[in-house]
């Protein structure tokens, strides 16, 4: 079974965006671009809710092509182009994404027939409204939380809603010179 990994940044009291809907106070430096860099390595199929895909889709088919383009660009930008990319939403059509597959409905059903497919690993970057499904669904194999040092009060909680208890295992976990923290959690599902 192909196991589905989260990737999420998230402030020290556990949200994803502040109360306006920004992430402008996300720290993110070329320490956790070369981490980000060898997880995508082990993955095949990259996972977006709606809203993620189409900030994906803007910036990275081109990143490698612009003007002073860094390592992590080049090599993210080349990564997204191959990679298998599956969307959950409800709101967008088929002739609305490119080089896509697109889930709709039994949504469940169709990530856990995913995870029984050949492959590397699975890939979900953001998204946290289906990182929150799929937590309740119990399809999350394993959490990277990148926690940044701020505290914002109020804002979208990656953590609200949750149903029931989700133990987890802490793998690894590294301090970047930002202040940055960065925790590896797997649910021992698989």
């Amino acid at each position: 079974m192909r196991k589905l990994v989260s990737f999420m940044h998230i402030s020290l009291d556990g949200f994803t965006t502040n109360s306006q809907g920004q992430m402008d106070w996300i720290l993110a430096d070329e320490e956790m671009f070369e981490i980000a860099g060898q997880q995508t390595l082990k993955s095949d199929t990259a996972i977006y809710a709606r809203g993620t895909y189409k900030i994906m889709e803007a910036y990275w088919p081109t990143a490698a092509d612009q003007p002073n383009a860094s390592k992590h660009d080049i090599e993210h930008s080349a990564w997204y182009k191959s990679v298998q990319k599956i969307i959950v939403s409800k709101t967008l059509k088929g002739s609305e994404i490119k080089n896509a597959k697109l889930i709709s409905e039994n949504v469940p059903d169709e990530i856990r027939k995913l995870k029984n497919e050949q492959g590397k690993e699975i890939v979900l970057f953001g998204s946290p409204t289906l990182t929150r499904f799929l937590m309740n669904e119990n399809l999350i194999d394993e959490y990277w939380l990148f926690i940044n040092p701020i505290l914002l009060g109020q804002g979208n909680s990656l953590f609200k809603d949750i149903s029931h208890e989700i133990r987890l295992k802490l793998l690894t976990s590294k301090t970047f010179a930002s202040g940055v923290i960065c925790l590896h959690y797997t649910t021992n599902t698989i």
